[in-house]
């Protein structure tokens, strides 16, 4: 029973990637990893939130909500902000911002009875209670922090009647409520070590709602952090943000693309069709790997190729469209299990795959844009481990499209050295 239900995770899995949409992959990868992977998957996908040095209560926590590895802006500001230093974030939703403050607030509170801590400031009353609810989430064994959320279209009474019995150390809420329990004395603000502001700009920019975060900012002290974050921060709002802060740090993450290929070593060789398999075999002779994907341009090539690979004694296996459904999750599971360590497939793969221990991508036929370069190379190196992609150019349209992808995503792509030193692109 438990292989058919196994199976149906896979082939849901398969079926995104053909149909090309972006449906997000880490929700159908947590139906596969399930619970009867649990234990070993813990161990691995944990290690990335491990390398903050977080208290062990929190990283019990990360690893129950199921997260893998740090994202992008999760690596870039986790450090910092757990040393107390300002910051100011920005990028898209989704991008795991709200976990960077509830981290790193966490991590540095010393809970002291019947005294406020943090203040997070929102600008609307479901953005507080979901903000509340992820530190509830990530506090869970750390009993004795106690964490509130105030806005308005609650009685107050029963907002100050809290603060007098169960005085919490974390506050989330909207400005107005918030000012308005302040100026009451019914909110202390005199121990606040960590101020936040979510969706800064929305708070900012509204002078009504600006004027009451710059007053409820000089109850506190003036020794504390400061972090804004939102997803939108033009180029006007960014000094208002900085006069509440000392020498912030800036992290601004505007393009997807920069965050799929942070982390990864890309190279390319210039060679012509014939030389490709030669080429190839060296590479893989040469290279450290865990898991290697080989993309080609066609099913024929891939079958080719794979049967080419299989024969020189090279553990690969082949993934195509002209294969059953069937036929396709299998040996997807198979290489996902680390049965085999080279896969050779065609663009069907190239979307939302997550296979923790690829960390090389060779591009043995162009892809036919920037995007599907990104897609594909995206699967070396997932969520900030380190990755190797390596590109073959044998013509003057490969040669366009890998300009069309330095220019996109601004990055330098140089050619292949002669020796590659294996820790720029092996998880150490």
């Amino acid at each position: 029973m438990g292989d058919t239900k196994e199976n149906d995770a896979y082939e849901e899995e398969l079926l995104d990637y053909e149909e090309e949409d972006e449906k997000a992959p880490d929700s159908v990868n947590a139906k596969v990893n399930g619970e009867a992977v649990k234990k070993g998957y813990v161990g691995i996908h944990s290690s990335g939130f491990r390398d903050f040095l977080l208290k062990p209560e929190l990283l019990r926590a990360i690893v129950d909500s199921g997260f893998e590895h740090p994202s992008e802006v999760q690596h870039e500001c986790i450090p910092q902000a757990i040393l107390g230093m300002d910051v100011i974030c920005q990028a898209k939703s989704g991008m795991g911002k709200t976990a960077v403050f509830v981290l790193s607030t966490l991590q540095q509170i010393e809970p002291v009875a019947g005294q406020v801590a943090a203040l997070v400031l929102c600008h609307t009353r479901e953005l507080a209670y979901q903000i509340c609810h992820e530190f509830e989430r990530f506090s869970t064994y750390l009993p004795d922090i106690k964490v509130a959320v105030f806005y308005g279209g609650v009685s107050i009474k029963i907002h100050k009647d809290l603060l007098k019995n169960e005085c919490p150390h974390i506050v989330v809420g909207t400005p107005g409520r918030i000012l308005a329990l302040a100026r009451d004395k019914d909110l202390s603000l005199r121990n606040v070590r960590h101020f936040i502001l979510d969706e800064c700009d929305k708070m900012l920019e509204s002078l009504d709602m600006r004027r009451d975060v710059q007053e409820i900012f000089k109850m506190t002290p003036h020794d504390k952090q400061v972090m804004m974050f939102s997803a939108t921060l033009s180029k006007e709002i960014r000094p208002v943000c900085k006069k509440f802060m000392q020498d912030p740090m800036e992290i601004y993450v505007d393009d997807e693309a920069k965050l799929t290929l942070h982390g990864l070593v890309q190279h390319y060789i210039k060679l012509s069709e014939l030389e490709k398999n030669r080429k190839l075999n060296d590479l893989l002779d040469a290279l450290d790997f865990n898991q290697v994907v080989i993309f080609v341009k066609s099913v024929n090539r891939a079958a080719e190729l794979n049967k080419l690979l299989v024969e020189c004694n090279f553990p690969s296996i082949c993934i195509h469209s002209g294969m059953s459904q069937e036929e396709r999750l299998t040996r997807y599971k198979g290489f996902k299990e680390g049965h085999k360590r080279i896969l050779v497939a065609t663009d069907l793969v190239g979307r939302g795959i997550d296979i923790e221990r690829v960390n090389i991508v060779i591009n043995y036929d162009m892809p036919d844009s920037a995007d599907t370069y990104l897609h594909r190379v995206g699967r070396a190196g997932r969520f900030g481990t380190k990755g190797l992609a390596i590109t073959f150019v044998s013509s003057a349209s490969d040669s366009d499209v890998l300009n069309q992808v330095q220019e996109r995503f601004e990055v330098d792509i140089k050619e292949l050295p002669e020796q590659i030193d294996t820790s720029t692109y092996m998880p150490s």
